[in-house]
């Protein structure tokens, strides 16, 4: 009986050996994938799945599992955005990758599953947010299973700010933002930033406007245009900043713009050609043509000649290669191993290195101040969605530079 239960132990042993290496390890994406930012959900969702595919493509992590992503429309709305949530912790995912769906859905998602996992420790999830940016998220809302890989409105602010600290031609401000939690916040830090690095400048007046649903803002632009602004700063993302440029060209209102992401969205730089006038400048790890980042650049061919579209966002496709490395480093599936893998986690990106940081769980990363311009062949090289205009760098920064002090108060499960 000894000689033949050894064998057979060892044979099961190995048979066990070979499915827990073979099984997938599975991650949820919820994201806008209908409804007026479709465009930009399925933008990011394409980063997301060229990422997963490099992790796979490699073997993996932990020698052999692979990553298995789901999708799941967040529709814009915090209750389908939990609805999802919970379909994709039933189909077994571990992991939620979102950030596109704006930061009242990304904060109301961080709820769920926080109390989800205090119900759950056993099937706890990690949210895993690559765009929402609200320093609440890591400043007092911070908490233990969220994760931010996005620069937050606050460094992105201090970037631009210290840019327009050197813009003598600015001199009166006029605030234009969403209706929503984040566009008050962008509102609110360029008031505060912008007025102390330029104690001169002139506030000129302010709106706010719901998002998504304004179809014409000419009415918005005659306001700005009475109120003798030369610049606008405005959180408009999707439509809404595509729209509004449209409107201030058909105005002939020849603005300043200065915005935290617009022009990674699909169609920004196309209403920048069709305007003809006007500039806007916006902040981001990294922007096309960018000089001296030969590793994106590779990248972004890589992912041209794969997916056939245009590489925007580095970070949202480094946000599961992030991810597999926080495995690997814990040597574990267990998400609670995960998560305390991911604090002050040192990523070698495509971007130059970054870290996650511990105290709050913001990852600091560089950002570059660049602004939508015409190729003259020197700064700006390339053009871009079928256009003359391209990117022109105006100043890069490193994380550490913009990073901020948080009032994150950590409670770490036991």
């Amino acid at each position: 009986m000894k000689k033949i239960f050894t064998p057979l132990a060892l044979a099961v042993g190995l048979l066990a050996g070979t499915a827990q290496a073979q099984q997938t390890f599975k991650i949820a994406y919820i994201d806008p994938l209908s409804g007026p930012f479709a465009s930009v959900g399925e933008l990011m969702l394409n980063h997301v799945q060229f990422g997963v595919g490099e992790i796979n493509a490699k073997g993996g992590v932990l020698k052999g599992t692979k990553l298995e992503l789901l999708k799941f429309d967040s529709k814009l709305s915090a209750q389908e955005s939990q609805t999802a949530l919970q379909a994709a912790i039933d189909q077994g995912a571990r992991v939620i990758v979102t950030g596109g769906s704006g930061s009242s859905v990304v904060a109301a998602l961080v709820d769920a599953a926080s109390k989800f996992n205090e119900r759950n420790p056993d099937k706890a999830v990690i949210v895993m947010n690559h765009s929402s940016i609200d320093p609440d998220l890591t400043g007092k809302r911070c908490n233990f299973w969220h994760f931010q890989l996005e620069a937050n409105t606050a460094m992105k602010m201090k970037a631009l700010s210290n840019y327009i600290k050197k813009q003598s031609d600015i001199k009166n401000v006029y605030l234009l933002n969403q209706d929503y939690a984040h566009g008050r916040q962008w509102a609110s830090y360029g008031k505060e930033m912008v007025a102390l690095a330029r104690p001169d400048i002139k506030f000129v007046g302010e709106d706010f406007h719901a998002i998504g649903r304004v179809k014409d803002f000419a009415p918005y632009i005659a306001k700005v245009k009475a109120a003798g602004a030369d610049t606008l700063i405005t959180g408009n993302w999707g439509q809404d900043m595509t729209l509004l440029l449209k409107a201030a060209g058909d105005a002939g209102a020849n603005l300043r713009y200065f915005n935290h992401s617009a022009g990674s969205i699909p169609g920004t730089v196309q209403a920048v050609a069709q305007a003809k006038i006007g500039r806007l400048t916006w902040v981001a790890e990294w922007h096309p043509g960018q000089a001296d980042s030969p590793r994106v650049e590779a990248l972004a061919k890589a992912y041209k000649s794969k997916t056939g579209a245009e590489f925007l966002a580095p970070r949202i496709e480094f946000t599961p290669l992030l991810l597999a490395a926080a495995i690997n480093k814990a040597q574990s599936l267990d998400t609670i191993k995960i998560a305390r893998a991911l604090e002050d986690l040192n990523f070698d990106s495509v971007v130059g290195p970054v870290r996650m940081r511990a105290e709050d769980h913001q990852l600091l990363l560089p950002q570059v101040v660049n602004t939508i311009a015409p190729v003259d062949g020197k700064t700006v090289k390339v053009g871009w969605e079928g256009t003359n205009y391209g990117f022109r760098t105006d100043a890069v920064y490193s994380g550490n530079e913009l990073a901020q002090g948080t009032d994150c108060k950590m409670v770490r499960p036991q």
